[in-house]
C-alpha cells in the first residue's frame, strides 16, 4: 500500500476509483486501513476545493417552512408579529440573536445556516 497525498483532481479522482475498488474490505485488515486513510484523506481535499458554504438564512427559514407546511402567520410567534416576519423574510431586517435561538429551537434549523444575518 503505497498512499500519497491528494495534489491534483487527477489524484483526487485516482483515489475515488481505489476507494469504490476498496468498499468491502473488512476493518483493521490492510484493506480496511487503506480505505481508512484514503477516505480521510478525500474528505480533506474536498473540504479544501469543493467546499459548500451554509445556505442564506432566509432561504434556510422558507425552506424549513415549506417542509414544514408553515405559513408566515406560523413564523410569527416565533419572530415577533406579522410586521417583523415580513421585514425578515424580505430581508429589510436582520435576524436577532434572540431570533436566531428560537428558530433553532422550535424550527430545529441549523444555527450555521441562520447565523449569517444576526444582528
Amino acid at each position: 500500500m503505497i498512499i500519497t497525498q491528494i495534489r491534483s483532481k487527477r489524484d483526487y479522482e485516482r483515489a475515488l476509483r481505489r476507494i469504490e475498488e476498496l468498499m468491502d474490505a473488512k476493518p483493521r485488515t490492510k484493506a480496511g486501513d487503506e480505505l481508512d486513510v484514503l477516505t480521510t484523506l478525500v474528505e480533506a481535499y474536498e473540504a479544501k476545493h469543493y467546499a459548500v458554504c451554509p445556505p442564506d438564512p432566509v432561504e434556510a427559514i422558507k425552506f424549513r417552512m415549506d417542509q414544514l407546511d408553515m405559513t408566515r402567520k406560523d413564523l410569527e410567534a416565533i419572530l415577533g408579529g406579522r410586521g417583523r416576519v415580513s421585514e425578515i423574510l424580505t430581508r429589510k431586517q436582520a435576524l436577532s440573536l434572540e431570533m436566531i435561538r428560537r428558530l433553532h429551537r422550535k424550527l430545529r434549523i441549523p444555527l450555521e445556516s441562520l447565523i449569517g444575518t444576526a444582528a
